[in-house]
């Protein structure tokens, strides 16, 4: 009986050991997914940036003309 109880709790944390490693992958794999979506909504922020300093820049210079500065 004595080894049929030190077998399973050898086994029993061997799975736990297993299942633990699984979990910890799951989140990981979560996390790097998460970081993705988190870059790519800084990369669109950064163009709809550069879109609308381009607008602005392009409105002050026309503008600017319609006043007759040069």
């Amino acid at each position: 009986m004595v080894m049929f109880v030190k077998a399973a709790s050898v086994l029993g944390s061997l799975l736990v050991v297993i299942a633990l490693v699984i979990t910890l992958l799951k989140l990981l794999i979560g996390f790097v997914g998460l970081l993705a979506v988190v870059v790519k909504v800084l990369v669109v922020l950064a163009f709809v940036a550069v879109i609308a300093a381009v607008g602005f820049m392009a409105f002050k210079a026309w503008q600017s003309k319609q006043k007759g500065e040069y």
